[in-house]
């Protein structure tokens, strides 16, 4: 890894999509676990949505059968302003090296768009994190695990849309 890739990694990470929905289903689809158990990695995450409120993503029976802890991720609900942003801590767990490397925080935020449209950012900020921006940063092929906030959120993508999973 050269200097310059291993600086984008430790830092801050921004992705941001459009999906054809109202802000409001794209808020229902990140913070409401019979949906956002719907996609992603096989997990279900809830929240507590207040500030000061916990955030916990659990992995499903299939997962922990593959050697994942019950447990994935966990954080702190630090500000709400319903359907339009979502800040919070978020800490893996399934790696004690990621424990070690504390909490990194998200801002979800999603904006209104023209013609049905909406346009959902995700940033992530991964100072003094290498690991998780490693992980996140879909480096990895999907097949071994990879796929980050990049295949996260092209399936929370499709699912919104079309009401399918963008993987069986």
């Amino acid at each position: 890894m050269t200097m310059t890739e291993e600086a984008t990694l430790t830092t801050t990470q921004v992705y941001r999509i459009y999906i054809r929905a109202t802000p409001e289903a794209i808020w229902d689809a990140i913070t409401k676990p019979e949906w956002n158990e719907k996609y992603g990695y096989p997990g279900r995450g809830e929240f507590d949505l207040r500030p000061g409120g916990k955030y916990l993503a659990t992995a499903d029976e299939q997962a922990q059968a593959m050697g994942m802890p019950a447990e994935l991720v966990d954080g702190e609900v630090i500000e709400v302003d319903p359907p339009r942003k979502l800040v919070q801590t978020w800490r893996a767990l399934w790696d004690p090296e990621l424990v070690a490397e504390g909490p990194t925080r998200v801002t979800w935020e999603i904006d209104e768009e023209d013609g049905g449209i909406a346009r959902l950012t995700v940033t992530h900020e991964l100072e003094g994190a290498p690991k998780h921006a490693g992980q996140i940063a879909s480096i990895a092929p999907l097949a071994q695990g990879g796929g980050g906030w990049v295949w996260i959120l092209s399936d929370l993508k499709t699912l919104v849309e079309s009401g399918e999973k963008l993987q069986s």
